[in-house]
């Protein structure tokens, strides 16, 4: 009977200490390393790497929208790989309606003519664009990719790799021609022909 209730007590304790590593792995957006884990715990690595392995078969098992996968020498939570079509659309249609006029049509001047100047960007559209750019720039759609040899040095911008993957493009080849889209000025098409023309 002492056995029986030992053995009953270490499954309790197991289920707790993996609902727990459940817990960190879920709230933490870095990989966090069985060491890491284990020192927090106060629990042996071996115990703690028995823990996640039995998580990731769980979740496997029942096709769950989440799984843990090894990345850099840790583990970390993401979504189910065979739904990420999903997360993808959810992000990027979610995304586009953050951004307002103004945003999508200064983006659309920085992809189609990259590297490209604040002041070249205002000469487009007509309006100062310090805001604009600056938001931008902060939620990492666009970056300064360098200074432009001209009086004054000014920054050049460019888009970004997660610009790419908000828009659902594998590289600036995948943008859509600009006569397709019906959205640009005159001005925007003449100086993007120009540019490729170069």
């Amino acid at each position: 009977m002492k056995f029986i209730a030992r053995r009953t007590s270490e499954l309790m304790d197991k289920r707790k200490l993996k609902s727990i590593v459940e817990s960190l792995l879920f709230v933490n957006e870095n990989p966090l390393s069985v060491a890491e884990i284990a020192k927090l715990l106060n629990a042996e690595r071996g115990l703690i790497k028995e823990v996640i392995e039995e998580l990731k078969s769980n979740y496997a098992e029942r096709q769950a929208g989440i799984e843990i996968i090894t990345v850099a020498g840790g583990y970390q939570m993401c979504s189910a790989k065979y739904n990420a079509e999903w997360v993808k659309k959810f992000y990027k249609d979610k995304f586009k309606q953050r951004l307002s006029n103004a945003a999508l049509e200064t983006l659309a001047i920085i992809a189609y003519r990259q590297p490209v100047t604040k002041l070249e960007i205002e000469s487009i559209r007509g309006v100062n664009s310090d805001g604009v750019v600056r938001s931008l720039l902060e939620i990492g759609l666009i970056k300064i990719s360098g200074r432009k040899e001209v009086i004054g040095r000014p920054f050049l911008y460019s888009t970004t790799k997660k610009f790419l993957e908000h828009f659902g493009l594998n590289s600036l080849r995948d943008l859509p021609d600009l006569n397709e889209g019906g959205v640009f000025s005159d001005g925007l098409k003449e100086i993007t022909s120009a540019n490729r023309q170069d």
